[in-house]
């Protein structure tokens, strides 16, 4: 049968199907793995270690890589003083112009170096909050190589999350933490952050 419709005229548009198929959210699974006190027995402990492997706390220069390598060195420093009933030396190391990611990150803010005094002949202890890549150890063994000439460097970090990148390894650990590599550890302090914790954050995907 012919169409009643006149040459010519609009054909009417057919609506498009919509698309149902549900969409996956993504959120944030957060993970807590070290306490307040869980923190401060680490901190106890390797401050014994540090002692023992160091002879004592003669010469000992701690310096914290920033920025929550700062607060982590000063309660080291405290722990090893109030166990010889010395004072013990201790500062800060600003490694942001010795990062090997500088060119592809030229705007890093940079922070400042603070030493208690010359580190020539001194057993210089680095302290960082996590040991991932091994790359902002690296950076802070070029900075320190540019500031002196230490007689030995015992590098002490709270957390060792793996996937090393370099062949480098803390002398004292806090904690080792088997992670993924898409996982992030997150260290807070109470000095910065108001509050003691150690947490893992990871991306899940829902529909």
């Amino acid at each position: 049968m012919p169409s009643s419709q006149a040459p010519g005229a609009a054909q009417p548009k057919s609506t498009p199907e919509r698309d149902v198929t549900p969409r996956a959210e993504a959120s944030t699974d957060v993970k807590s793995v070290m306490s307040a006190s869980e923190i401060a027995r680490a901190v106890t402990r390797m401050s014994h270690e540090l002692l023992e492997l160091a002879g004592g706390a003669e010469d000992l220069v701690i310096l914290g890589i920033l920025t929550r390598g700062v607060p982590l060195a000063q309660r080291i420093a405290g722990a090893v003083s109030d166990t010889e009933g010395v004072e013990v030396a201790s500062g800060e190391l600003d490694i942001t112009m010795y990062r090997d990611d500088l060119r592809s990150q030229p705007l890093r803010p940079v922070g400042r170096t603070v030493l208690p005094g010359s580190i020539d002949n001194k057993t210089i202890v680095p302290v960082d909050d996590v040991l991932f890549s091994g790359r902002t150890i690296q950076a802070s063994l070029l900075a320190l190589a540019d500031l002196g000439r230490p007689a030995n460097i015992l590098l002490v970090v709270l957390v060792d999350r793996g996937h090393r990148e370099l062949p480098i390894q803390a002398h004292i650990v806090g904690r080792s933490l088997p992670t993924a590599r898409n996982e992030q550890v997150r260290v807070s302090m109470t000095e910065l952050d108001g509050v003691d914790e150690v947490t893992i954050e990871s991306e899940t995907s829902t529909l």
